[in-house]
Protein backbone atom coordinates (compact mmCIF):
# COMPACT_ATOMS: atom_id res chain seq x y z
CA UNK A 1 0.00 0.00 0.00
CA UNK A 2 1.32 3.31 -0.98
CA UNK A 3 0.48 6.53 0.99
CA UNK A 4 -0.22 9.75 -1.19
CA UNK A 5 -1.16 13.52 -0.37
CA UNK A 6 -4.34 14.64 -1.22
CA UNK A 7 -4.31 19.26 -2.47
CA UNK A 8 -6.28 21.58 -3.72
CA UNK A 9 -6.70 21.96 -7.39
CA UNK A 10 -9.27 24.85 -7.73
CA UNK A 11 -12.22 23.74 -6.47
CA UNK A 12 -11.00 20.10 -6.32
CA UNK A 13 -9.25 17.78 -4.13
CA UNK A 14 -6.59 15.92 -6.47
CA UNK A 15 -3.74 13.65 -5.93
CA UNK A 16 -0.55 12.53 -7.64
CA UNK A 17 -0.43 8.48 -8.18
CA UNK A 18 3.21 7.78 -8.32
CA UNK A 19 4.59 5.93 -11.90
CA UNK A 20 4.24 3.22 -10.54
CA UNK A 21 0.64 3.11 -10.32
CA UNK A 22 0.22 4.59 -13.44
CA UNK A 23 -2.40 3.65 -16.05
CA UNK A 24 -0.35 3.58 -19.27
CA UNK A 25 -2.12 4.51 -22.76
CA UNK A 26 -5.43 5.97 -20.33
CA UNK A 27 -7.16 9.09 -20.32
CA UNK A 28 -9.51 9.16 -18.35
CA UNK A 29 -10.54 6.98 -15.22
CA UNK A 30 -14.06 6.01 -13.62
CA UNK A 31 -13.49 7.20 -9.81
CA UNK A 32 -16.34 4.92 -7.43
CA UNK A 33 -16.23 5.25 -3.66
CA UNK A 34 -17.29 2.27 -1.88
CA UNK A 35 -17.44 3.02 1.64
CA UNK A 36 -13.95 4.64 3.01
CA UNK A 37 -12.37 3.60 -0.50
CA UNK A 38 -12.11 5.48 -3.96
CA UNK A 39 -11.48 2.72 -6.75
CA UNK A 40 -10.19 4.26 -10.00
CA UNK A 41 -10.33 2.29 -12.85
CA UNK A 42 -10.21 2.88 -17.09
CA UNK A 43 -12.58 4.44 -19.15
CA UNK A 44 -12.90 1.89 -21.63
CA UNK A 45 -11.59 -1.11 -21.02
CA UNK A 46 -8.14 -1.66 -23.31
CA UNK A 47 -7.00 -4.20 -25.34
CA UNK A 48 -4.55 -5.75 -23.16
CA UNK A 49 -7.38 -5.98 -20.49
CA UNK A 50 -9.40 -8.37 -23.18
CA UNK A 51 -6.45 -11.12 -23.01
CA UNK A 52 -7.47 -10.90 -19.11
CA UNK A 53 -10.96 -12.44 -19.57
CA UNK A 54 -11.48 -15.55 -19.21
CA UNK A 55 -12.77 -17.86 -22.25
CA UNK A 56 -16.51 -18.30 -22.60
CA UNK A 57 -17.63 -21.47 -22.06
CA UNK A 58 -19.43 -24.34 -23.96
CA UNK A 59 -22.79 -22.96 -23.62
CA UNK A 60 -21.95 -19.56 -25.49
CA UNK A 61 -24.05 -18.81 -28.46
CA UNK A 62 -25.78 -22.70 -28.24
CA UNK A 63 -28.66 -20.89 -28.90
CA UNK A 64 -28.29 -18.34 -31.70
CA UNK A 65 -31.19 -16.77 -34.23
CA UNK A 66 -30.23 -18.20 -37.91
CA UNK A 67 -27.57 -16.99 -40.07
CA UNK A 68 -29.09 -14.75 -43.00
CA UNK A 69 -28.80 -16.58 -46.11
CA UNK A 70 -25.90 -15.40 -48.22
CA UNK A 71 -27.95 -17.62 -51.20
CA UNK A 72 -27.45 -16.18 -54.41
CA UNK A 73 -25.18 -14.04 -53.35
CA UNK A 74 -22.52 -14.30 -55.90
CA UNK A 75 -24.64 -14.04 -58.64
CA UNK A 76 -24.58 -10.69 -60.24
Amino acid sequence: MRTVSIFKNGNNRAIRLPRDLDFEGVSELESVREGDRIILRPVRPTWGSFALMGKAGPEFMAEREGVISDNGRDEQ
